[in-house]
């Protein structure tokens, strides 16, 4: 089952690498309906890919980046990025969001971005070229097993990600294991309301298009509180489907005693 739903989610976003499905964003569809969010009748608007992106971040990035953005939010916004900081991007697809951590934190500090996807690295290191960002590397493994050290980053991010993992327990534990004592996490995420059960959210839009598989508010605290993360919160931003929602969702890593 984890095997079969990690596939399918590579599938989607190696195709959505190489054809470009941009603005659909993470819940966008093609006439196979793999993707989508929701019923057939599901507008997709702006509550995902690159809309949500002032024009000024549009602006700072590849256009290529900017079409390639799957998102259901700005994760930058929420991680409130400083200087000489180091970021990892959990599933960077494209790499709009390193690129733009990567303008952030100044020559500096450094962005990671870690995909699975042959595909989309391939394209997020053409955009890393293409922008002159010599501060980024994207390196290719899972977010249940990333490819870092122990304690090596300030700050984890991710972008309508971690809703897509088959083991949400494990990515929260890794992103607490490569972050120094006194990190963060900044995410954005599908969230549920706590009265939808897994069956219910499944009801409104497959796994590979970020609905199914999302967790509940309650869920997402708890896990968080299980990595040994403190500080938790997960607030809504925005409705994407009955019940279900844009989130922001940040915690901190305790710090050294």
């Amino acid at each position: 089952m984890v095997q079969d739903i990690r596939e399918q989610v590579r599938e989607r976003y190696a195709r959505a690498a190489v054809q470009g499905v941009g603005d659909a964003g993470c819940c966008g569809g093609g006439a196979d309906g793999v993707g989508s969010c929701g019923p057939q009748d599901l507008v997709v608007d702006d509550r995902f890919g690159s809309a949500l992106y002032d024009a000024q971040d549009a602006a700072a990035v590849p256009a290529e980046a900017l079409a390639a953005s799957l998102g259901c939010g700005n994760p930058l916004l929420v991680a409130e990025l400083r200087a000489g900081e180091r970021v990892l991007d959990l599933g960077s697809g494209g790499g709009i969001d390193v690129l733009l951590s990567a303008r952030r934190v100044g020559p500096t500090g450094f962005a990671y971005g870690v995909d699975m996807t042959d595909e989309m690295l391939a394209l997020a290191r053409a955009n890393a070229q293409k922008a002159g960002a010599t501060n980024v590397e994207f390196r290719q493994g899972t977010i249940e097993d990333l490819p870092l050290d122990d304690a090596v980053v300030d700050v984890v991010i991710s972008n309508c990600v971690v809703n897509l993992s088959p083991d949400k327990p494990a990515v929260l534990a890794e992103a607490f294991r490569v972050l120094v004592p006194g990190g963060r996490l900044g995410i954005s995420d599908v969230v549920a309301e706590d009265h939808l059960t897994p069956a219910e959210r499944a009801e409104r839009g497959s796994y590979v298009g970020c609905i199914a598989g999302a967790l509940s508010r309650t869920e997402y605290l708890d896990g968080l509180a299980a990595a040994g993360f403190v500080d938790a919160e997960v607030r809504f931003t925005h409705p994407v489907a009955d019940g279900m929602h844009g989130a922001v969702v940040r915690a901190a890593k305790p710090g050294a005693a």
